[in-house]
């Protein structure tokens, strides 16, 4: 196993984050909002900052320091761990008919909203399937929302599932993968506006290393060793 270089983040690093690319245009529409609010009346532009500001604070894209090891499984998003169960997964992500380990993260639209690759391998597969936009933190999402799926190969040849779902206020997902690029664990892939769901399908007989209500973060919680037979995990509020 390889590490990275120690590159500890300078006390101005922790408080200066850097802005996704796809935020900028939204960030200026907010912003000329502002000014116009402004010029009717100068106390509505406090509304307009407030609303930028808050658009800056959506797109930001911290970086992530990636755990790295073969088998492991990073988060692909931030957010709460919602549900963890066995279900079927989507035809497209070409994972076979049988029921398999799924851990479902929801998003806010508080949450780094940037998403990450799981594991080191190849896309395998990529779908998008139009939907509705009922609230992600539902079942039902999963099956009824809008979504983009990705299949994934390990470099050892364990399959997985990756699919973006669109939430509630969510109106667009973002996916830069392609069938047959090469990936690798922690990088960038895409993102969801304004607040979204990520499930990941694992393999038949590997357990979730993450408990429901846990919070993940995107490219640094290990979800799962594809490695390991460590049995599913217990968890409590303290």
């Amino acid at each position: 196993m390889t590490s990275r270089p120690d590159s500890s983040p300078s006390a101005l690093d922790t408080v200066i984050v850097p802005i996704h690319r796809a935020g900028w245009p939204f960030i200026a529409a907010f912003a000329a909002v502002a000014v116009v609010l402004g010029l009717l009346w100068a106390p509505l532009a406090w509304i307009g900052v407030l609303a930028t500001a808050w658009c800056v604070f959506f797109f930001r894209d911290p970086p992530r320091v990636t755990p790295l090891g073969d088998g492991l499984v990073v988060s692909p998003a931030d957010g709460r761990v919602q549900k963890i169960a066995e279900a079927v997964p989507p035809e497209e992500l070409e994972l076979g008919q049988a029921a398999l380990p799924r851990i479902s993260i929801f998003l806010n639209v508080f949450d780094v909203h940037i998403n990450r690759v799981p594991v080191d391998g190849r896309v395998i597969a990529e779908a998008y399937r139009p939907g509705t936009f009922v609230n992600a933190a539902l079942d039902k999402a999963s099956d009824e929302n809008e979504r983009q799926l990705v299949g994934l190969e390990t470099v050892a040849g364990q399959r997985l599932g990756l699919v973006q779902i669109a939430g509630l206020v969510a109106r667009r997902i973002v996916c830069q993968l392609e069938d047959g690029q090469n990936v690798r664990a922690g990088e960038r892939y895409g993102l969801i506006r304004f607040g979204s769901r990520v499930d990941v399908y694992l393999p038949a007989g590997v357990a979730p290393l993450v408990v429901v209500g846990q919070r993940a973060i995107g490219g640094e919680t290990v979800l799962a060793d594809l490695s390991s037979r460590e049995p599913p995990r217990a968890g409590e509020v303290r």
